[in-house]
């Protein structure tokens, strides 16, 4: 039993990785750890859901890093709220059965609203001119203007993105220390994101990428001994989100949609193609290797057939499939495209890159119906980015039984685990760490 528990996910740890770390090879050995499976889909928002209510996006609802609202005909790129998750969370059930046990959530990307007694995760302030103020989500609310005076603004152009750097996962980790100190809370979820973009942009085994590593193992290092100093009665659990693989072949949903006369297009006033989501009668919302194809007025399996047979697509998910991968929720596509080893999906859907929407060459992501990893090219001097989508270098999201795609849990204390386990029995281990029964 421990007083305190310091859950940290990290993206991309792999366990070769581990093996390059001193931070992360001492917790090991003095305590345990296992292979971990990821959930699917490995995307960022539909993982930390299931870590944190120990189910599959078929009921807890996060399918992808954005929603797609069909009754508004808006595409929601990494903005939606913690309510949306529509199972309860370990501090929702903490709260239940140990109200005194206090619990924070510190940079996960479902932080704003959550049932927490002390939470933190950017929420920049937009202008009226247009232009942004720096700032953060937190709780309690004046937590954030707190803590400036001794850490300064969060350098959110660190924490994702083209300038992701180690500044942001320092502000992160740092910060979580300071509330420790004020406040130790009894469960504290901390998102670290420091290995995810590298990665991508350059290949998961890149000397961009080892860096990150490096990094990564001396920040560690330094926290891990600043919190024990803080706390005997201490459980540190660290638990990988995904793991990036290479990657050489983009594949485009929306123009194969497009060829086949399923997707309705408008014109900018310079004349750049936008898609009309609400006009199409099929178009996918792109999340690096996985694909949600919403249908409307169009048969399904019609629609289904664009998809079959198309090299570096690997199952193409309907009806009765998306229950056996745990995707069939509402918030779904009703189709789930999963790319193979090799490939990704990108979301363009012009043919001719002269007529690309003008928010394509920029660093845009909520206008942008999925993620774009070829903003992690960004030109400083241009503020521009290229459209090359055969730039990046490594995706995630499928999840096969192949252990190259299973990630690692490592816990500071001795316990029994087993060989292998599931994002799904996170929260288990979690109650058991802190002695709660739920």
């Amino acid at each position: 039993m421990a007083k305190h528990v310091v859950f940290l996910s990290i993206p991309h740890l792999r366990p070769q990785d581990v093996e390059k770390m001193a931070s992360l090879t001492k917790l090991r050995e003095q305590g345990a750890a296992a292979a971990l499976i990821p959930q699917f889909p490995a995307l960022t928002w539909p993982v930390q859901a299931t870590m944190m209510t120990g189910v599959a996006p078929s009921e807890h609802g996060i399918t992808a890093n954005g929603l797609y609202r069909r009754d508004t005909d808006e595409v929601d790129m990494w903005t939606f709220w913690n309510k949306e998750i529509q199972a309860p969370q370990v501090w929702d059930k903490l709260r239940e059965v140990s109200p005194q046990t206090t619990t924070g959530s510190w940079f996960p990307l479902l932080t704003k609203g959550a049932n927490v007694h002390y939470a933190m995760t950017p929420k920049p302030k937009h202008n009226p001119d247009g232009t942004e103020t720096m700032w953060c989500y937190s709780r309690p609310e004046d937590l954030y203007e707190q803590l400036l005076p001794e850490h300064g603004h969060f350098p959110l152009h660190h924490f994702w993105g083209p300038l992701s750097s180690i500044k942001g996962s320092e502000w992160i980790v740092n910060s979580a220390l300071s509330l420790f100190e004020r406040e130790a809370p009894n469960f504290l979820y901390i998102y670290i994101p420091q290995l995810d973009y590298a990665a991508q942009k350059t290949g998961p085994d890149s000397p961009e990428a080892m860096e990150r590593v490096r990094e990564l193992d001396e920040l560690l290092e330094k926290f891990f001994a600043r919190l024990h100093e803080l706390a005997d009665d201490l459980e540190i659990i660290v638990a990988g989100e995904y793991v990036i693989t290479p990657v050489s072949n983009p594949v485009y949903p929306n123009r194969l949609l497009r060829e086949a006369g399923f997707l309705a297009l408008g014109e900018e006033e310079n004349g750049r193609e936008l898609l009309l989501t609400g006009k199409s009668k099929a178009w996918a919302l792109c999340d690096h290797q996985i694909a949600h194809v919403y249908v409307k007025d169009a048969d399904v399996e019609q629609v289904a057939a664009v998809f079959r047979g198309v090299r570096g697509i690997e199952h193409v998910l309907v009806g009765d499939a998306k229950k056996e991968w745990g995707i069939d929720h509402p918030n779904s596509g009703e189709i789930v495209l999963v790319s193979d080893a090799d490939s990704w999906f990108a979301y363009p859907w012009w043919l001719d890159d002269a007529k690309a929407p003008s928010f394509a060459a920029t660093v845009d992501i909520h206008r942008k119906p999925g993620y774009d990893p070829v903003e992690l090219f960004l030109d400083p001097a241009t503020r521009k980015i290229p459209l090359d989508a055969s730039l990046v270098k490594g995706s995630h999201g499928r999840v096969t039984d192949d252990p190259s795609l299973h990630t690692v849990l490592i816990s500071s204390r001795p316990r029994q685990l087993p060989e292998q386990l599931h994002q799904r029995e996170i929260p288990g281990i979690i109650f058991d760490a802190l002695d709660i029964s739920i």
